[in-house]
This record gives structure tokens, C-alpha cells and sequence, in this order.
């Protein structure tokens, strides 16, 4: 398969890159900043032992805090092969195997049907697609909280602003229960 390296997007440090395979669009990779992964683990009430799944997991950060702080089964699944090989690296490193990983996967082609709670940070387009899947596979109860986007045809049950993210930006994150 051919692969290219295609620029996201810039953020503070530079170049944000992404691979992907030839003709597929990826969104772009930006991450959450950690006062929001935190905010994000505490709308939604992760507890220990809980199994939670990060749609598109990035470089890990939500995997990682959520092993490591919470104590949860944490699992991400991430499409681009240099930010899962980045994050499978670093649980390895801070040793959190046994509790955390991210798989090399498609977000559509995943069971979720396990998870206690779900973080997303996809666009509205995305979460549009991935809807469906989640509304056959979650068990009732599970939380589904997701970053600065709507997931469309579903009503949040709590809505949390937050105006500054330290860096000077607002986000808002919504929790969902199925």
C-alpha cells in the first residue's frame, strides 16, 4: 500500500503529521490538551477497573491518564501507524501494559460492546458515522464523552463549558449515556 505524509494542521510546536494510505481521508490529529483529558475522565465518572475506550487516540494521553490516575482497562484505537507505535511506546515506557494499549485499527471496524465509557474527540462528521455502531454495540449505562463536538441525533445529558484551557482557548465537552 502506498502511504503519504500528509501536513494537518500547525499547532505551538509545528507541523502536525499524519499517515495515511493513498485516496483515504484522515481527520486531522489535533491534541487535547491535558486540563481537558481530565476534565474529560471526571464528567464521565471513570472509576477503577472500568474498561474505557478513546476513539482515536492520538498520541495516548487519554489512554495513559486514565490507566494511570484511574485505574482503568483503558484501550485506544488509532488509525495512523506513527501515533500508535508513539503511544504503544510510551505505556511501554511508563509500564502500563497490563492496564493500557492502543490498537492499530479503523474506529468502525472495532467491537466496543465491553466499554463502561467512551471519550471521542472526531468531528461531527465522524461522529455521525461512528453513531450507529455505538447504538448497536453499547451496553445501557455506558458514558460516551466527547470533545468540543455534538454526537448528531443524541441529547447530552450534561453539557461543561470550559472557557480557558490554560493555553488561552474554550472547549466544550458533552457526556452522553446510552
Amino acid at each position: 500500500m502506498i502511504r503519504q505524509i500528509i501536513p494537518l494542521l500547525l499547532c505551538g510546536a509545528g507541523w502536525v503529521f499524519a499517515q495515511q494510505p493513498k485516496g483515504e481521508a484522515l481527520p486531522p490529529y489535533f491534541p487535547t490538551p491535558m486540563s481537558i483529558v481530565e476534565k474529560m475522565l471526571q464528567l464521565g465518572a471513570l472509576k477503577a477497573g472500568e474498561k474505557i475506550f478513546d476513539l482515536g487516540s492520538g498520541d495516548g494521553r487519554i489512554v495513559i491518564l486514565a490507566a494511570q490516575k484511574y485505574g482503568a482497562d483503558a484501550v485506544g484505537v488509532e488509525i495512523d501507524v506513527d501515533l500508535q507505535k508513539q503511544s504503544s511506546e510510551r505505556i511501554k515506557t511508563l509500564g502500563l501494559e497490563k492496564t493500557a494499549r492502543v490498537i492499530l485499527g479503523d474506529i468502525l471496524k472495532q467491537d466496543f460492546s465491553s466499554a463502561d465509557m467512551l471519550t471521542v474527540y472526531l468531528l461531527p462528521s465522524f461522529n455521525e458515522k461512528v453513531r450507529p455502531l455505538l447504538e448497536r454495540q453499547l451496553k445501557p449505562g455506558t458514558r460516551i464523552v466527547s470533545h468540543d463536538f455534538q454526537i448528531p441525533g443524541w441529547k447530552a445529558e450534561k453539557t461543561e463549558t470550559i472557557h480557558d484551557d490554560g493555553e488561552g482557548r474554550a472547549h466544550t465537552i458533552y457526556l452522553y449515556r446510552r
